[in-house]
This record gives C-alpha cells, structure tokens and sequence, in this order.
C-alpha cells in the first residue's frame, strides 16, 4: 500500500508564517508583541534542545522571547519565586517551565503556581479541566499539534476507532479528551498502556493509533492493520556512533516494517515534533491577544 507521509515540518512552517503575518499586523495597529518566557533547569539534553527550538521558533513568528536559567541545585523556592514574578510581570504573555525538573522539586506544585491565563503549556488544572469538557483553554501543545496535523491532512476521524498507546498528563490523556470530543475528534477512543492485556488486539483494530509510550520500535507491523493511520509520539534518543551528536532519535513505531501497511504516518524526526513547538506558538498568540482569558 501506497502511503501519505505527514509532514510535520512543512505544516509548522506554514502556520509559523500565519502568525507571523498576524503579528505584523498586530504591531502595526500600535498593539503588543507577544512575549514568551521559557525556564530551563539544568542541562537536559532533549530540553536544552527542546527549548533552543522554541527561542528559534520565536523569531520567526515575530515574538519577543525570554530565556531563564537555572542550575541543577536551584530550590523549590526560589523557582516559585522566578513563577511569581513571571506571572506578575505585565510584559509576559506566556510562559513555560521546561520538564523534566531537578528530583527535589515538586513538579506539580510549580504547575499550580502558574497563573493559568499564562500556561501556554496547558498543564493547569484549570486548563485541563476547562479542555475536559470542552471550554476555550489552552491545550497542551503535543496534543493540539497532532490534532492539527490530522485536521491539515484531512484525515477523517469522526465514527473511527482511535487507540492511544500512553496515558501521560502530557500526551496521553489530553489527547484521549482531545479525540472523543464532539466538535474536535468525535472518535471512539482506547487508552492503552504498558500493563494493558489486549493492546496487540486493541492496536490491530483501531483506524488510528496515536503512539506515545516512550518505548523505540514498540509498535510492529503485525499490531497495524492495512490503511490505518499511524502516529507516533515518541522521540527518544538512542546512541549512535555514526551521528555527530552520538545519537539519533528514535519513534515508538518501527517506521520501516509499519509504513507499508499505513494510508498515513509521521516520520521521527519531522512528524508530530515541530508541530509541538508551533502549538505552543498558536497558543502564545492567542494569549496576547487575550482570546481565551479577557
């Protein structure tokens, strides 16, 4: 079977030119540029890049960006104290606090101190539960990226039996939220995981599976049936000698032996990772324009 390969960086690089042209507009008409601030703990190389990307990806959509770092040993505290100034800081119109963080600090207690009506990210309760049932929020970027690409390329997913391999508060739940819901996905949705007995069975009938397990290669051939549509999350970094970096990354789909059987499905890299950083984009838009909290 002939299959369509999703293009994720072409897509993001359209919509990165929509906003864009968007802010110029903005600016023209004696409004705001958009500022977003990223705060980087440590020196995680998938977050140092991650982030690098998005200060990139800034200066392409016309936004002011700022960078805060901080070392390994940073406390609790003083971390809180960078969240509050941030969401007092008239200026900021969004910002995130990269994940992972240090052991020591309570990831979730940095989440809730965001004030929501800046959490680009959308890991706020108050975002997450907004989403839930289907309110204005800002959706978490891994996510909105994904149903954009769906929606980009036209793939039908309303009626489809749609599995989601990966319960994460990032990717897994949101998505599964983001697919049943009837003005977005409108799919019958499966949440699968690593301790799920009937995944293979589940996974062989299911129209699209979205894969974000974080496990390289764990979705084969025989767990895709002929013409679904392949998505896959995963991006981690496996060592190899013949990269610069020492490493390539790697999808949860074994992309050679699956593809065939495909109608679509996302490369690693290519796929569903730009779309990420421009999800975050669109998001950081719209809250310099206060279209979802006034």
């Amino acid at each position: 079977m002939a299959y369509t390969l999703i293009d994720g960086k072409a897509t993001a690089a359209e919509i990165k030119e929509q906003i864009a042209e968007d802010v110029k507009n903005i600016i023209a008409s004696g409004g705001k540029q958009p500022h977003l601030a990223a705060v980087l703990v440590g020196h995680d190389g998938g977050s140092e890049t991650y982030v690098k990307n998005k200060v990139i990806a800034c200066e392409q959509c016309g936004f002011k960006s700022t960078l805060i770092r901080y070392e390994d040993d940073v406390t609790e505290e003083e971390l809180l104290a960078c969240v509050d100034d941030l969401n007092n800081n008239d200026d900021v119109d969004g910002f995130i606090v990269q994940l992972p963080l240090p052991n020591h600090i309570d990831e979730q207690k940095i989440i809730m101190a965001i004030d929501y009506r800046k959490d680009v990210d959308g890991f706020h309760p108050v975002n997450v539960g907004r989403m839930a049932i289907g309110l204005p929020c800002f959706i978490s970027a891994t996510p909105l990226g994904t149903l954009t690409l769906l929606q980009h390329y036209n793939i039908k997913t309303s009626g489809k039996k749609c599995v989601i391999l990966g319960r994460s508060n990032i990717v897994g739940k949101p998505m599964a939220q983001l697919m049943m819901q009837k003005q977005l996905g409108d799919a019958t949705v499966t949440v699968c995981h690593s301790h799920s007995a009937t995944l293979r069975e589940e996974c062989r009938d299911a129209d699209i599976i979205i894969a974000a397990i974080g496990r390289p290669n764990f979705v084969t051939s025989d767990m895709v049936k002929d013409g679904a549509v392949v998505i896959d999350v995963g991006t981690t970094r496996v060592p190899d000698a013949t990269k610069k970096r020492g490493f390539r990354l790697n999808g949860d789909v074994n992309f050679d032996e699956v593809a065939p059987k495909c109608s679509f499905i996302t490369p690693v890299p290519g796929g569903v990772g730009p779309m990420t950083i421009c999800s975050l984009m669109k998001n950081t838009l719209s809250a310099g324009k206060k279209e979802i909290y006034k």
